[in-house]
């Protein structure tokens, strides 16, 4: 089996998009320079990234953009429908909401949680149910196993019963620290260090 990197595996995502977009405009087969030029990532890498799936493409055809999409929706794990909940409705789970369309990669946010619903639901850019974080066991979607948090802080609470409701996977947006199960996997999506990191990688282009 090999060992895929993290950088590859965040590259994955970024392809079956834009191959279920080619798809829906009807075309069913390209190249990597052609791949290129749609997700802006070198065809060398795109080679070598498909290449650790398997031998994927034909020398002079080039790839099967069905095969592709069939190939990485099994990698990926095949669920593209993913229920998503979104708990905190501050001013970034608003804004998260509003951009609410995952369209031909993932799924989409079904509902959300936040301590003031009542007021959440009564404002125009909320553009799914908002509970109150109380009903969280009552209202949890069948089936739901991602979680994106956005709220400000006491977020251990909060995870601990995620994980009690079935929660797999969070995606937080919160600056607060918390811990997760073995079995439970975490992203914490830090603008200030990507911020950072972007900084010293320009920095490091003038030396």
């Amino acid at each position: 089996m090999v060992k895929i990197s993290k950088a590859t595996l965040r590259r994955y995502p970024v392809y079956l998009k834009a191959l279920r977009k080619l798809s829906s405009e009807g075309v069913t087969k390209g190249m990597s320079s052609e791949l290129s030029k749609y997700v802006d990532i070198k065809s060398t890498t795109i080679r070598r990234d498909f290449s650790l799936i398997g031998q994927l493409g034909k020398q002079g055809y080039g790839y099967d953009v069905n095969e592709l999409i069939e190939i990485f929706s099994k990698e990926l794990g095949e669920r593209f429908e993913e229920k998503i909940i979104l708990i905190g409705v501050g001013r970034l789970g608003t804004a998260i909401l509003n951009y609410n369309n995952w369209n031909h990669v993932a799924g989409e946010i079904v509902c959300a949680f936040d301590i003031q619903a009542e007021k959440r639901n009564a404002e125009p850019k909320v553009t799914v149910p908002v509970y109150d974080i109380s009903e969280l066991e009552d209202k949890m979607p069948e089936g739901c196993e991602i979680a994106i948090l956005c709220i400000p802080g006491n977020a251990q609470p909060v995870v601990d019963e995620l994980y009690r409701l079935g929660i797999k996977g969070i995606v937080s947006f919160t600056r607060e620290h918390f811990t997760v199960p073995e079995d439970m996997i975490k992203y914490d999506v830090d603008v200030v260090s990507i911020i950072q990191e972007m900084i010293f990688e320009v920095n490091s282009l003038k030396k």
